[in-house]
């Protein structure tokens, strides 16, 4: 299976440890299965720093992961939106697994899931929003283990602005 990771820079070698805390699953390296996403995340980034789009391919050897702690979302139901607020809010929750994969909280996934992080929505408001909004998906590598294991540097290239 392919995975891309949308950037500035060509990443050769991912390190999870210098990524940026409070994201959806918390620290790691973020990657999705779908090219576009991650055409859009390096576009994203290269417009806040003046730079480059560059899209990374990695080879995931997705059999392996049986040999790795994985949490695994396959809905963004009640315990994927309580998970990604307590990673947002500086929760170490994640830290017990190596990959962590599930939905992406894209721009309006984010806004429905902002309203249950901030009081205003409560769970089952929350997730009937939710129902109505496509989703992509993220896999986060959380350690540098599962990363040097699992992935496999393909190529990067530029994308347009």
């Amino acid at each position: 299976m392919i995975l891309y990771h949308g950037s500035t820079v060509e990443v050769p070698h991912p390190d999870p440890a210098r990524a940026r805390k409070n994201l959806d699953f918390g620290q790691g390296f973020y990657l999705t299965s779908h090219r576009s996403q991650a055409e859009r995340w390096a576009k994203r980034k290269a417009m806040l720093e003046d730079a480059s789009a560059v899209v990374n391919e990695y080879e995931f050897a997705e059999r392996a992961l049986e040999n790795f702690a994985v949490l695994r979302f396959d809905e963004s139901d009640a315990d994927w939106v309580k998970f990604v607020c307590d990673c947002r809010r500086g929760g170490n929750a994640y830290q017990k697994y190596d990959v962590i994969i599930g939905c992406v909280a894209n721009d309006k996934v984010y806004e429905a899931v902002n309203m249950y992080f901030r009081g205003y929505w409560d769970i089952d408001t929350t997730l009937k929003a939710l129902k109505y909004y496509d989703k992509n998906d993220q896999y986060c590598f959380v350690s540098q283990a599962a990363v040097d294991a699992l992935l496999s540097f393909r190529r990067a290239y530029e994308t347009g602005r």
